[in-house]
């Protein structure tokens, strides 16, 4: 375990467990608003969340292991082996070693006491379930999964079955519906409130219509991890330039402003779902506007 980078706070240690990288798309595809010569004014360093041939994106995907007062805690949990995700290619049929990355931290999928689910995209609830004799079977047996009752109704309704949603609904069927038939979820109203001692799931919606932020409070410092809020550190230099995937631009700009807002004036670490390299990092404060430092 010498070699896992755990961070610290509070009394809390925290540690990315990673499922994929995808270099799939261009900035400008993933951020439609992109242009080149802004974006190096306001990020000097975009080369390092780059490919190798500095024209793709890199992606990461990975779940975020808490552990604290006691408890194994993951806040999401990646895309998932095996699954059928015609209309999402890159997360069709996986096999990656995001189980193998867990035990590697010493924790065994029957250690999990609580999975926090920020929303239920294809990408963030997929090791929900596993594979077992054809049937698809919660992973984490002896844990609560904790999400937002809304934003379960949402992709539960046939009205919102649309192409945008058609992955989403399949994710449901085989990463959500098991857990529910299980007696395993806890569906939530996300209002800021505490739902476990010192973990509260805050509303940032815009990614999708219920998407929520969560916050984690130990001792005097606290941590942010933002869900999908952001999907490129760029963000937090131009919160104005919304990504592709974001369901309704404009109410997600509302949401990272005060997911940036929240990380400024706590000081919190913010852990994020797809920022490369650590994925992890600090919000600072200039005279000219806000940046990224990672951790």
């Amino acid at each position: 375990m010498n070699d896992l980078q755990w961070y610290t706070v509070g009394d809390a240690r925290i540690l990315k467990i990673q499922d994929l990288t995808l270099a799939a798309l261009t900035p400008e595809l993933l951020l439609p608003d992109w242009d080149d010569a802004t974006a190096l004014q306001a990020y000097p360093d975009l080369s390092e969340t780059l490919d190798a041939s500095e024209t793709k994106v890199l992606l990461s995907v990975h779940s975020w292991l808490i552990k604290d007062r006691g408890r194994n805690i993951l806040v999401d949990t990646g895309a998932g082996n095996s699954k059928a995700r015609p209309a999402a290619l890159y997360f069709d049929h996986l096999q990656t070693v995001w189980l193998e990355n867990l035990m590697r931290a010493g924790v065994r999928p029957e250690d999990i006491d609580f999975v926090l689910l920020t929303h239920l995209h294809v990408d963030h609830v997929g090791w929900n379930t596993r594979l077992q004799n054809g049937i698809w079977v919660p992973t984490f047996p002896n844990a609560r999964y904790v999400f937002s009752r809304a934003e379960y109704d949402f992709f539960s309704n046939p009205a919102h079955d649309s192409v945008r949603n058609k992955t989403s609904f399949m994710t449901r069927i085989d990463s959500v519906d098991p857990i529910i038939s299980a007696d395993l979820a806890d569906q939530i109203d996300v209002d800021g409130s505490e739902v476990l001692e010192g973990i509260s799931f805050h509303p940032t919606p815009g990614h999708t219509p219920h998407h929520a932020s969560l916050v984690l409070k130990s001792g005097m410092e606290r941590a942010l991890f933002t869900g999908d809020v952001m999907h490129h550190p760029i963000q937090v230099c131009i919160p104005e330039w919304s990504a592709v995937f974001d369901a309704d631009p404009q109410i997600a700009i509302i949401s990272r402003k005060w997911a940036l807002n929240y990380a400024a004036e706590h000081t919190a670490a913010v852990f994020t779902s797809h920022f490369p390299m650590t994925s992890a990092g600090k919000v600072m404060t200039y005279d000219q506007g806000r940046g990224w430092s990672f951790l």
